[in-house]
């Protein structure tokens, strides 16, 4: 009887020393998996909108838009002139239909301070 009471606890012992050495272990991946679990990540925006270049030469501003992404774009071209005096504009919105490019055009009456374009997608 006794050589059985020993062997199992040796064999407590030994699996409490197991158990305290892997505990760290399963707790730190049980983190990390839980972690995933708790907090889904977001799904990420489909890419959309026109990729405009703008140029401007002496009083005039020109932006070609091209539109690679399947939903449509509104863009709308907005020329801020470098004198006190001369009138800022703000183009109508134009819609880039997808797999094309449009032509926005404005100017000053002299020189141009900047110029962006403004994007909404539809």
């Amino acid at each position: 009887m006794r050589s059985t009471r020993r062997r199992t606890w040796a064999l407590l012992a030994a699996a409490a020393v197991v158990a305290g050495l892997l505990a760290p272990v399963a707790v730190s991946a049980a983190g990390r998996a839980g972690s995933g679990a708790a907090a889904p990540l977001a799904p990420e925006p489909e890419p959309s909108g026109a990729e405009c270049r703008t140029s401007v030469e002496g009083s005039r501003v020109v932006a070609y838009c091209h539109n690679p992404y399947p939903t449509t774009d509104l863009v709308r071209l907005h020329t801020e002139c470098a004198r006190w005096w001369d009138v800022d504009a703000d183009g109508s919105a134009v819609a880039v239909q997808p797999g094309r490019t449009v032509k926005l055009e404005d100017r000053c009456w002299k020189e141009v301070g900047s110029a962006w374009v403004s994007h909404s997608v539809s």
